[in-house]
Order: C-alpha cells, then sequence, then structure tokens
C-alpha cells in the first residue's frame, strides 16, 4: 500500500524562470536565483519577500547560502561568482571563475571552501580564508559539468554530473575522478547522495527521462526509476522521510518510496517545467524551482514516531531503525525542567516498515509500528514480531490486549489478543479512527462514537475533529479542532437507560451522553493527555497548558515544538519530546493535579488529605485556583502569598485578617484599601485609624467633615500643614473659619496673588500687609506692573466700602458662634443676611473702625515679619504683562461674609418659637447666600490639592 503522506503547500511566488533554489538551516528563508539575473529570499512561514539582489543581466543559475558567514554565494552566465551578506545585500567579494556558464555551486559543511561546475568542463575548488584563491582543478568530464554534490557522510568526497553521459566520484585531494558510473543514454542534468541509514547511495537524473540509483562501493546501478515523459531536472533523496524526489521537464515531481522504490504520488502545480529542488536536514520542507515561479511544500508529519510507557521507557523510530531510552538510569538531580535529559540509547533493530507511528499499549508490554499502509506489533523488551497486517491507522483500546485498524476510507476491524473479533463500515465512511473510553470514527459528517463491545453508536457530533482525548475515568473528554478545543463530559448512566428505553436512540445516538455544559477554548492543541481531571496539552504557539475545571495554567512557554509523550505520577514530572528525538521534562505535581481534580467533583473530603501533601510554594496557585472557582474562604486558608490572601480578606469583608496583615506590612496602600472597606462597612474608628496610617488626609477630610468632626478638622489642618499638604491645611482651616491660617498657609507656598485676593474677601485688615509681599515678589520679574499694584490702605479712595467691611470683619469675629448640625435647616442662608444692618449700633465695631481709620494699619494686623521674609524667599515667576492700575480694577463693595459648615456665625439669638418655625428669607438673606457661594468656589476651585 501507498506510503501514508500529508502534503501541505507552504509558499508559491509567481516569478522569472528559477535556475535554483535553496534553504537556510536556521532561518525560514527560501534562496531563489533567477534566469534574468536577479536572487530572491522569501520567508515561508509568512510568504513575505524579504530582499531581492540585482546580480547581473544574465541567468543566475546557481545561489547558495553560507549561514556560518552570513553569505549568499552565486554563480551566473557571465562567469562571475559573487558573495554578499544576506543581512545588509552588500557586496563582499567578485571574481571571474570561469571561462563559460557556471552550471553549479557546493559549500562545504566544514572547511571554507567552494566547489564550482561549469559549461568548460571543469570544476574548481575556492578557499576563501585565502581571498578566494582556486586551490585546485578537477578535469575528466568531456562536456558540460551540470551539478556537483559533496558527499554527506564523506565530506572529502564529491560527486558531478555531465552532458557527457556520466557521473564521476572525486576526492579533494586528487584532481582526478576516483571512478565513473555509466548507464544512462543521455546528459546526466542531477544527482543526489543518500543521506540515512548505512546504504551507500546516489542517484541520478539525466535527459533519458530516468532516474538510476547507484551504489558507489560496488559502482553499480540498483535501480531505474521509469515514469517521466520529458528530461529530468532535479533528484533528491529526502532527508527525514523514505522518500526520492524526482521533478522533470514534463512540469510533474514523482515521489518514490526509497526503500521500495515503489512509485508513490505525483505532484503537479502546473508551473510548467520543473528545473531544480532543495531539501534540508531536519526538516520535512522541500522546495522547487518551476518556468513560472518556486513553491514550498511540507511532507508528512513534523511529530516524531515516538512512545513512553507508565515506567518510563522511551521508544522511537530513527528513519527505520529502533531505538529504546529508560529513565531508571537517570537519577533525579540530573532531570530539570526544560533541559535535555542525558539518556542512554539502547538500538533495539531495523523495522520492516518506515515507521509513521509509533505507540505502546496500555501495560506497556507491546508497541506497534504504522507505516507504508501496514502495521506491526512487536514485544517493547526485545522487538520481537507479534502481528501485523494491512492499516491506514492502528489504535490500542482501553483493554491492553484490545485494538483497532483502519484498513481503508470505508471499514474499520477490531481485535482482541490478536485475533479478529468484528468488522464494520460506519456510516459516511471511515477517514480517520480515535482511541478511548469510546472507539472515535471521524466521517464526511463529523465524529461518531461507537461502543467498544457491541459497535453500538453511541453519539454523533457535527464537527470536523483533529483528535480526541479520554481522561482514565471515561468521564471527560476533549475533541480538537484545527483552531479549537471542546471539554465535554460523558455520562454513563445515560448508555444504560437507553439499554432499557430503547426511546431514547435517535439516528445520531443517545442524545443527552454528553453533557450541555460545553467548555470551549479558542487554542490549537498539538499534543495531549489527561491526569485526572486536568488536561495537560501543548498547543500552536508553544506553551505547555493544562486545562481544568473551565481554567486553562500555563506551566511553561516553550523554546520549540515539543510533543508529550506522558506523565509519571512518582516522579511528578511531564516527559516531552521534539523532532531531533530528544527528550525533556518539567515538573508538575500531581498533588496538586490531585487536589484540583477533587475540588472540580466537589470531594473536599479527598481534597483537605490531599493538601497537607502540597508544598507551600505551590499553595498559592491552588489558592488562586479555588478563587476562580468561588471558593474564596477555602482560598483565604491555602494561599500563602500575603498579598493574594489580603485581596481575598478585602473581598470576603474579614476586617480582622485584613487589619492584621496590613499591620504586618505597613503599606500604604493596604491602609488605604483596608480604611476603604472600614468605611463601607461602617467602622469609622478602624477607617479613621486606617487613614491616619496611610497619611490619607483627603480621606480624612472626607470623613471628618461627613462626621460633622469640628475637632478633628482642626487637628487634620495641624497635621496636614506639618505634613506640607497644604491644600488639605487650607480647606480644614477654612471650613472651621480660621481664616488667619488659610491666609498664612496662602502666603508660606508663595501663592501672594490669591492670598491678597483671598484677604481682601475675607479679611481686609490684612489686606495692605498681603499686597506689600505680592509687590516685592512680583518686583523680581515685572517692575513696573508691581508698581501698579494698589495698597487699600494709601488708596482707599479705589476701594469703596474698605471701611465697612473693616467693621463687617470685627463683627463677624465678635458674633461667631457654633452651633450644631441639627441647626442648619433654621439658620438663614448667607445670601440671605445683610451683615451691614445686623452690625448697626453695635458698639464694639464702631470704636474700632474708628480707630482702624484714624490710625490706619495696626500694629496687630500686620504679618509676622518672619512670614514675610519666607514668602518673600518663595518668589514666584510671574508673566511680565502690564497690570492695569486700582482704578479699574473690580472691587467689592460690600463686605464678603464668611459661611462654613462647621462654623456658623449667626445674628443675634432667637427664642424657641421663632426655632420652631423657620422664617421666610430676607433680602439680607439672599445677599449672605450669594457671598456663600462666592467663598465655596474660592475654596474647592482655586486651591488644588495636588499643586499646592
Amino acid at each position: 500500500m501507498p506510503l501514508r503522506l500529508d502534503i501541505k503547500i507552504k509558499l508559491t511566488s509567481r516569478s522569472d524562470r528559477v535556475k535554483s533554489v535553496d534553504l537556510h538551516p536556521t532561518e525560514p528563508w527560501m534562496l531563489v536565483s533567477l534566469y534574468v539575473g536577479n536572487v530572491h529570499i522569501w520567508n515561508h512561514e509568512n510568504q513575505t519577500l524579504l530582499k531581492t539582489l540585482e546580480v547581473c543581466d544574465l541567468p543566475v543559475r546557481a545561489s547558495r547560502f553560507v549561514p556560518r558567514k552570513n553569505w549568499i554565494v552565486t554563480g551566473s552566465d557571465d562567469m562571475n561568482i559573487r558573495v554578499y551578506n544576506y543581512n545588509t545585500l552588500e557586496r563582499v567579494h567578485s571574481f571571474d571563475a570561469h571561462t563559460d556558464y557556471i552550471r553549479s555551486l557546493a559549500v562545504h559543511p566544514s572547511q571554507p571552501l567552494l566547489l564550482s561546475s561549469s559549461d568548460d568542463m571543469l570544476i574548481k575548488l575556492w578557499n576563501w580564508d585565502k581571498k578566494w584563491e582556486c586551490v585546485q582543478v578537477f578535469e575528466g568530464h568531456s562536456h558540460y559539468v551540470m551539478q556537483i554534490v559533496i558527499n554527506p557522510k564523506d565530506n572529502n568526497q564529491f560527486a558531478s554530473a555531465s552532458l557527457d553521459r556520466t557521473i564521476k566520484v572525486w576526492s579533494l585531494g586528487s584532481s582526478s575522478p576516483n571512478f565513473t558510473l555509466e548507464g544512462h543514454e543521455k546528459g546526466v542534468n542531477c544527482l543526489d547522495y543518500y543521506s540515512g541509514g548505512d546504504k551507500p547511495y546516489l542517484i541520478s537524473g539525466a535527459d533519458d527521462c530516468l532516474a538510476k540509483i547507484w551504489d558507489y562501493q560496488t559502482k553499480t546501478c540498483v535501480q531505474t526509476l521509469e515514469g517521466h515523459s520529458q528530461n529530468i531536472g532535479c533528484v533528491a533523496f529526502h532527508p527525514e522521510l523514505p522518500l526520492i524526489i524526482t521533478g522533470s521537464e514534463d512540469g510533474t515531481v514523482k515521489l518514490w518510496h526509497v526503500n521500495t522504490y515503489r512509485f508513490q504520488k505525483t505532484l503537479n502545480y502546473s508551473m510548467e517545467r520543473v528545473w531544480c529542488c532543495a531539501v534540508m536536514k531536519g526538516s520535512n520542507n522541500v522546495a522547487f524551482g518551476y518556468d513560472e515561479g518556486s513553491i514550498m511544500v511540507k511532507f508528512g508529519r513534523e511529530e516524531p514516531a515516538m512512545s513512553m510507557d507508565a515506567n518510563g521507557k522511551f521508544i522511537w523510530a530513527k528513519h527505520s531503525e529502533i531505538q529504546q531510552a529508560n529513565l531508571k538510569a537517570l537519577s533525579s538531580s540530573d532531570i530539570k525542567d526544560g533541559e535535555r535529559l542525558q539518556l542512554s540509547v539502547k538500538d533495539l533493530g531495523s523495522c520492516e516498515i518506515y515507521p509513521q507511528t509509533l505507540k505502546h499499549n496500555s501495560n506497556g508490554r507491546f508497541v506497534v509500528v504504522c507505516g507504508d499502509g501496514e502495521y506491526i506489533i512487536y514485544t517493547a523488551m526485545a522487538l520481537r514480531n507479534k502481528n501485523y497486517g494491512p492499516a491506514l491507522e492502528f489504535i490500542w483500546g482501553n483493554d491492553s490486549s484490545e485494538y483497532a485498524v483502519r484498513e481503508n476510507n470505508t471499514s474499520v476491524k477490531l481485535y482482541k489478543n490478536f485475533k479478529e473479533q468484528r468488522s464494520f463500515k460506519p456510516d459516511f465512511g471511515a477517514e480517520g479512527i480515535f482511541a478511548g473510553h469510546l472507539l472515535g470514527v471521524k466521517t464526511s459528517q463529523g465524529l461518531a462514537f461507537y461502543s467498544w463491545e457491541n459497535l453500538d453508536l453511541v453519539r454523533r457530533i457535527d464537527i470536523n475533529a483533529k483528535n480526541v482525548f479520554w481522561s482514565d475515568n471515561g468521564d471527560l473528554c476533549c475533541i480538537t479542532t484545527e483552531n479549537s478545543f471542546f471539554i465535554l463530559r460523558y455520562d454513563q448512566t445515560k448508555v444504560d437507560e437507553s439499554k432499557e428505553n430503547p426511546e431514547l436512540i435517535t439516528e445520531d445516538g443517545i442524545t443527552d451522553v454528553f453533557s450541555e455544559d460545553i467548555n470551549e477554548f479558542e487554542e490549537s492543541v498539538r499534543t495531549g493527555l489527561w491526569v485526572g481531571d486536568c488536561f495537560i496539552y501543548t498547543n500552536s504557539v508553544n506553551r505547555l497548558n493544562y486545562y481544568v475545571g473551565g481554567e486553562i495554567v500555563t506551566v511553561a512557554h516553550l523554546d520549540r515544538t515539543l510533543y508529550i509523550l506522558g506523565y509519571i505520577p512518582n516522579d511528578n514530572r511531564l516527559y516531552l519530546g521534539d523532532k531531533e528525538l530528544t527528550i525533556v521534562s518539567y515538573s508538575l505535581l500531581l498533588s496538586v493535579l490531585e487536589y484540583q481534580t477533587a475540588v472540580m467533583r466537589q470531594d473536599f473530603e479527598t481534597a483537605d488529605k490531599v493538601l497537607p501533601s502540597i508544598p507551600k510554594e505551590q499553595r498559592t496557585r491552588v489558592a488562586h485556583f479555588l478563587e476562580k472557582q468561588g471558593f474564596k474562604e477555602q482560598a483565604m486558608a491555602v494561599t500563602a502569598d500575603p498579598e493574594h490572601k489580603f485581596e481575598l480578606a478585602l473581598n470576603l469583608g474579614n476586617m480582622g485578617i485584613a487589619l492584621q496583615l496590613a499591620e504586618e506590612a505597613q503599606a500604604e496602600q493596604k491602609w488605604k484599601q483596608l480604611a476603604d472597606l472600614a468605611t463601607r462597612k461602617c467602622n469609622f474608628k478602624l477607617a479613621q485609624e486606617c487613614l491616619n496610617k496611610a497619611r490619607d488626609f483627603g480621606g480624612l477630610l472626607l470623613l471628618a467633615t461627613s462626621a460633622g468632626n469640628g475637632n478633628m478638622v482642626k487637628q487634620l489642618a495641624k497635621n496636614a500643614a506639618a505634613e506640607g499638604k497644604i491644600n488639605v491645611a487650607f480647606l480644614s482651616n477654612f471650613v472651621t473659619g480660621n481664616k488667619a491660617e488659610c491666609l498664612q498657609l496662602l502666603i508660606e507656598a508663595g501663592r501672594l496673588p490669591e492670598a491678597a485676593f483671598f484677604a481682601r474677601t475675607y479679611v481686609p485688615s490684612q489686606a495692605s500687609s498681603v499686597v506689600a509681599l505680592w509687590k516685592a515678589q512680583l518686583g523680581e520679574s515685572n517692575k513696573k506692573a508691581a508698581e501698579s499694584l494698589a495698597d487699600p490702605v494709601k488708596y482707599d479712595n479705589l476701594f469703596p466700602g474698605l471701611a465697612a467691611s473693616f467693621g463687617a470683619e470685627k463683627f463677624l469675629e465678635k458674633t461667631a458662634k457654633t452651633l450644631p448640625a441639627s441647626q442648619y435647616p433654621f439658620q438663614p442662608r448667607p445670601e440671605e443676611r445683610n451683615v451691614t444692618e445686623e452690625m448697626a449700633g453695635f458698639q464694639d465695631v464702631e470704636e474700632d473702625v474708628k480707630f482702624e481709620q484714624e490710625d490706619g494699619d495696626t500694629e496687630d494686623d500686620e504679618v509676622e515679619p518672619e512670614v514675610v521674609e519666607a514668602a518673600a524667599a518663595v518668589a514666584v515667576e510671574e508673566p511680565a504683562a502690564e497690570v492695569q492700575a486700582a482704578p479699574e480694577a473690580e472691587v467689592v463693595s460690600e463686605p464678603d461674609v464668611e459661611a462654613e459648615q462647621l462654623v456658623v456665625e449667626t445674628p443675634p439669638a432667637v427664642s424657641q418659637e421663632e426655632e420652631a418655625t423657620p422664617t421666610p428669607p430676607s433680602k439680607e438673606d439672599e445677599v449672605d447666600e450669594q457671598q456663600q457661594q462666592v467663598s465655596n468656589q474660592v475654596a474647592l476651585d482655586d486651591y488644588d490639592v495636588e499643586n499646592s
């Protein structure tokens, strides 16, 4: 049967005729040289053209990467070899190499050597460490030398193909050929060495439409491949798969089996003649060059044929060779997360077929190899053949002696103890089969599950499944597609009920056998396995994750593509392999997985028993899992992270634990968070304590004013001023009626213009001294503007009503009275008061006003000298714009009245009857209310808390 191949196009580019292609070993780059003289570098991962080189006006027939030098080497029909740096595109070197067209180039894998062949019938060896000196010339061909290839098994040997109908094999130390292979009837265009196994083979393609396999030790032709109708332009042995590739001018690429030489497949991409191809060790990618462009395809699977049993024994296929390794030879100190395991490898022998998949059965006694349309069951220890047969796919059953095979696209057979038990043809065909608690069959209509016992249809699901994974107890099932995966819960009781009540079975099986609560995740799963109720998997972006309870946890970010092999509970480690057949391991505690599984099953008794076995460093991860499942109380008890515990305590409203953690941490942010919680819980004493420790003066102000606690506000004013929180201190003094301190704060902060307007409005007796400070400050930057400022005392004619405002200030000071908040509704609003009328006949005020008019500013009204010096030192640069003279400024003709939240200045006391019945507002009250609005606006808008 034909080799099972998955072929995927990775890149297609249309261009002029392509004469050569090459692949970079570490970057996703394809090098293409064109008949028109250009060279292109394509990124085959994202299908973009990275770089273009205009080499010459004639065909470039050969180009090669030199990765260790970051070079591209080209050979063209102008007979020159050119060297470019592929990062900078700078030409490093150029020289005349031959006297005719250059046909082929070959780079030595380790030495600084380059081979070139030409239509001048010569092969030349160049050494770039010797300034590209020609160190040897190889003569012997009598026609164009079309291609040269270095032997990958002996780098001192190379072979050449010529239109003189011969293949010659050379050694670098000799200018004459070692021997000549003859057998083609026409010119030989291409050749390649076989790099796998022990076969000393090379292949050649010629104008006689034939490809021949040669044994270069016995110098004989071992096989001739016939099938092309035109000249063969390129041949290759695939380095990873058992494939021979031939390309022809008939426009087709043909694939042949490397062991049986049987024809496998024809590829035709309708791009006219095939001129060249390129393969690379370690990759399944193959590049082809055509008349109309280039194309890259990927053959087979990247996933290696590897398997691990429950005891830590690995077995894998390296080409057709089967090898074994055992973890028991390693100590636990030798195993580190993400590092390659240094395993001792044992050769078990060669397999009769090319392994594409390899898998242990459940007890590890047998291993199956599937490939080439056949399967062979071996004993795992000695590789003895137990059974074989035709199969496109093979899966083991849950019973170690049971398995199923898919022979073709229509039928599936079940075996037990190596004997066929039954076979059936699923409805809608069989495009794939999946192992597990139920036998899964991929059909043209979706995915169908059958019972292993009697092959009854259990359920049909409309989904294009890529793989199916079952948990050990059969309760959970993961179905993966190309771009997502689904977690379903299987209910065996529904199957039992359907046996007693056949009416529950529809044409799509048992309806409720899978729960309706389906978890879907937009991730592409590469490989996976279940451990309890946890699904561990690798995804397309190389992350190692596990799913449990609707949540996904990332275990590690992988640096390359890895495939899960198995999990060993005793080691608490997960093992993975890559395509290079190297094994790595990651720690994944079984106790954590068991705990999470018990929580998901709501078996908290088991969870409590498992918890002590979980290390402390892992408990925070468990706590996060519990929190996401809604078990916050348990999470707070489990977590070992104080930060996480504090957050949980806040969420649960547990102020005792939160207070204890805040005292241990002594972090400002924690005190603020706890204060918020205490406020929500109406524990204002604790809220005040937390705000004090957090030095949150804004929060304290809000708390104090909301509670009407005047003493607290006064104390806050002092504390805020001491801490430099000027705006909070200002507001605190303002609401308690301490206008003098408010003015002092503005002066100390250097905000003299605001201080002057504040004094004119609330403390007119201090206006003159503040204006003096303002003039001194402004004079340093704009003397003319400073001179234009008018002193209210010296220019009282410019300030109408100044004397009355002095009286109002004294009157309000004398009559200020603190009232409880309960009296607020019965007091006239500030805008409703007329202070001028209220202070009429008030003797103390009249005398003070008279005294001030005679003597001007008194000594008591002046600002302290040290404050003047401090304010003068804080010189804020003012704009140099001219200031209008005082007569043009708008002044307040009526004295402003102070209105506070905690201190209320009241008119003479009223009787109880008058208190009980609010009086309608008077004209004076309306004026007072307007003044209150002005004062509040000044307090709230002008004094920004953050910029003090």
